[in-house]
């Protein structure tokens, strides 16, 4: 039988996880057996209430967990407990959200026929209302996240108004600048730690001056966040500046 590397310590949980996506079943299942105190602690601040291994929740948040195993990369940027509390959390959503859908869907559909059956189009607005609720609701739940996030860089929204880029060739500087901080491991790792952009190193990577680098830096560091994040809502905004 391989010998368990859960507890060793020449192993990072990182490492560990590698390890697995190579085939080590025997490891995930004692690594996901250790952490579901840390699953059912994710799921609970989600649902806003103790969970407890019987609930569906937390079995969402079980098959999470394990998505999340298979999923993650540290080319990403971020520890794995950090990825993977994103992906419990949103798959839990997800689920809540699926819930309420049926729930509000099986609600429309059993409206007398004088209601609804003589007015297709009428359920069909409300089952678009509720999607833009859903997605609202899903980019609110980001914007938490987010602020969250830029709280550790020392960043905040009320800054980000008025510090963003006015001009559009200006923000696809800054854009392409934070991309740059995300392929290259090195910049990466280092701004993870440091919670800071690297400008020397970087002004060898961009063609823009020192002072607009440091001129632009909160912004390229919250767009360094969205790109190493799971931010699918607040990606949208990106779009336009050829991410």
């Amino acid at each position: 039988m391989m010998e368990s590397k859960l507890m060793d310590r020449k192993y990072t949980l990182e490492e560990q996880i590698e390890i697995i996506q190579r085939g080590d079943e025997q490891l995930q299942d004692e690594i996901i057996k250790a952490y579901q105190p840390f699953i059912a602690k994710c799921v609970s601040e989600v649902c806003k209430r103790y969970i407890e291994k019987e609930n569906d929740e937390f079995s969402v948040g079980l098959i999470a967990f394990h998505e999340a195993i298979q999923g993650f990369s540290r080319e990403k940027g971020s520890s794995f407990l950090s990825f993977a509390q994103v992906i419990i959390k949103r798959r839990v959503i997800d689920y809540i959200r699926k819930e309420q859908r049926q729930n509000v869907y099986q609600s429309l559909d059993s409206h007398d026929s004088d209601e609804i059956g003589e007015n297709p189009l009428e359920a069909s607005e409300a089952k678009k209302v509720f999607q833009l609720e859903e997605d609202t609701w899903h980019r609110k739940q980001e914007i938490i996240d987010l602020s969250q996030k830029l709280a550790e860089y020392k960043i905040t929204f009320q800054e980000l108004t008025e510090i963003s880029p006015k001009h559009r060739d200006a923000r696809e500087s800054a854009v392409f600048a934070a991309k740059q901080l995300v392929e290259d491991t090195e910049l990466r790792e280092y701004v993870m730690e440091k919670k800071r952009v690297p400008i020397k190193k970087l002004l060898k990577l961009v063609s823009v001056s020192k002072k607009t680098l440091e001129r632009n830096r909160k912004y390229i560091l919250t767009i360094f966040i969205i790109l190493t994040g799971d931010y699918m809502y607040l990606r949208e905004y990106l779009e336009g500046v050829d991410l």
